[in-house]
């Protein structure tokens, strides 16, 4: 294991450990879902406040003096407070920051009312801001005065006091961690403690493993990427890893769901990507487009699978209507892809996760599917991922590929099914697996019982259906069997359980002596051996 592994390793184990402890904590009070989301949120309170006191070092370097000495004079104040906020976006008072609310706690006076002051002046200080909206309701999760954490004041500040001190010293510094923070615990807390969350919880977040292969798919020989979109972006994980293999110009995304909205925004301020250079919605992708006439270098998503949707009024919409069919009301996928393809540049690529009935279901999707392929020629590749890799799911998944323009029209398939790592919980996908799967993709050959191209005339042969085993043939012949050996082998045995059976009768008939009772249960022991 190489020495970053090593690190990461050690911080994993470190992080999940502090999250053992709070949950401890928290469990009594709350379910799990609502104790997420105050980890969560202290995290992020914690790291911001980290992000202030660095530049505010930054800005104070050549003054000599403490961030908390240079508020305190009222003509630097407005000036530094200028100046941190156009750089970070928000702005949070000297006193108010983690690491004084928690000398307030080491010295006994913290009270929780301070740090729910503390929250809100951080969110008032964007208003009017180019950072307003990115800010606006990301703390709203984050219920300081709920009665579920203590029905006084007292009760409140002491349980989240507890809280802040096993967050206090975790490493959290820009270039330091090894470790995504916010998506480490994120994932940890779901694999935990998602059975008694009430709801899938998986359905917010995509495993690491996946989203690599997902944003290796869509920047191979991309190196630069001006604008990568998730129309179904959940906690923001799966845009942050195209990050990794592209220099990423901005950052667009939507999601339905309030918590993991701003979960997502709160994962791209951690990561370092500033205000300036994302934008994301809040809502329902399919039936209100945020992004309505904008067009992306790269998609990526991993939708709800098998969602219900409305489909009324829907081929007026033109992002389905040349399809000429609506997805199914109870089965949305085709729906997302559509959606995805209309916000693809004409140059760009994209990778959606979807269930397997994409490539084989019949009526409106067997429809869209066929225009896809033959009129669109927009289809590349179809690659089978094992089961059991996400969380609220065990069934299997596939990876479609996507790209406008191109001047092939077969479509290359991966069975990658059978590759896995096997987890206590999930399956995983390990580096080497991903990488075998991209390698292959970008050679485009077959290998035997792996992967396959198919030209468009097998696909019209098959009707138009892309399951997989159609194509890649992964069947393993059962090795002959040697009929002469087996019957040899059947009649040694039989012989040696003869020769135990005379052994242990003969061995009951010495117990017995001349017992008559005895030697009569030895006849029917005899019987039953015969």
């Amino acid at each position: 294991m190489s020495e970053t592994h090593t690190q990461q390793a050690q911080q994993q184990a470190e992080l999940q450990k502090r999250l053992w402890s709070i949950a401890n904590d928290l469990r009594g009070n709350m379910d799990a879902s609502e104790f997420r989301n105050y980890i969560l949120g202290l995290i992020f309170y914690r790291f911001l406040s980290q992000r202030e006191d660095d530049v505010a070092a930054e800005q104070l370097a050549n003054d000599g003096i403490t961030f908390e000495e240079a508020y305190a004079d009222e003509d630097m104040r407005d000036m530094l407070q200028d100046a941190i906020t156009n750089i970070l976006g928000f702005f949070i008072s000297p006193d108010n920051l983690f690491s004084s609310l928690v000398a307030d706690i080491q010295a006994g006076h913290f009270d929780v009312e301070k740090l729910a002051n503390a929250v809100n002046e951080l969110e008032n200080s964007t208003i009017g801001k180019e950072s307003e909206t990115d800010f606006r309701g990301l703390f709203e999760d984050l219920d300081l005065n709920s009665s579920r954490l203590g029905s006084t004041v007292a009760q409140r500040s002491d349980l989240i006091a507890k809280v802040m001190l096993n967050l206090a010293d975790l490493d959290f510094g820009e270039g330091k961690a090894e470790i995504d923070v916010l998506g480490d615990a994120y994932e940890y807390l779901i694999g935990q403690f998602a059975s008694t969350a009430g709801k899938k919880a998986g359905e917010f977040y995509t495993p690491q493993q996946v989203s690599k292969l997902l944003s290796r798919l869509v920047t191979l020989d991309r190196p630069e990427i001006k604008s990568v979109y998730d129309p179904t972006m959940g906690s923001g994980s799966l845009l942050l890893q195209v990050g990794n293999y592209a220099r990423v110009g901005n950052y667009y995304g939507q999601e339905l769901n309030g918590t993991t909205f701003n979960l997502a925004r709160m994962n791209m301020l951690m990561h370092g990507i500033n205000f300036s250079r994302f934008e994301m919605k809040q809502g329902d992708t399919l039936e209100d487009d945020k992004f309505a006439g904008q067009r992306f270098d790269a998609v990526v998503a991993n939708p709800p699978y098998s969602a219900k949707w409305s489909t009324d009024g829907k081929l007026d919409d033109e992002r389905f209507r040349k399809y000429g069919k609506t997805a199914p009301k109870s089965k949305a996928d085709f729906a997302f892809v559509e959606h995805m393809l209309f916000h693809l540049n004409d140059d760009g690529r994209m990778a959606v996760v979807l269930p397997h009935g994409v490539l084989f279901r019949g009526a409106a999707e067997g429809v869209i599917r066929r225009f896809m392929i033959e009129r669109d020629n927009v289809l590349d590749g179809v690659i089978g991922l094992p089961a059991n890799l996400f969380y609220g799911t065990s069934i299997p998944t596939v990876v479609l590929v996507f790209k406008k323009q191109r001047t092939i029209d077969d479509i290359f398939f991966i069975d990658a099914s059978n590759d896995f790592e096997k987890g206590k919980n999930q399956n995983n996908l390990t580096d080497e697996q991903v990488d075998k799967i991209v390698e292959t993709y970008q050679q485009r050959a077959d290998v035997d019982k792996y992967a396959h191209v198919a030209t468009l005339d097998e696909i019209k042969e098959n009707d138009f259906n892309l399951n997989i085993p159609r194509y890649v043939d992964t069947f393993e012949e059962e090795p002959p069997v040697d009929v002469d050996k087996l019957v040899a082998d059947i009649q040694t045995t039989n012989q040696e359980i003869a020769e135990q059976e005379t052994e242990f009768t003969s061995m009951l008939a010495e117990l017995v002596g001349q017992d008559p009772d005895a030697q009569q249960q030895l006849e029917k022991l005899k019987e039953l051996f015969k």
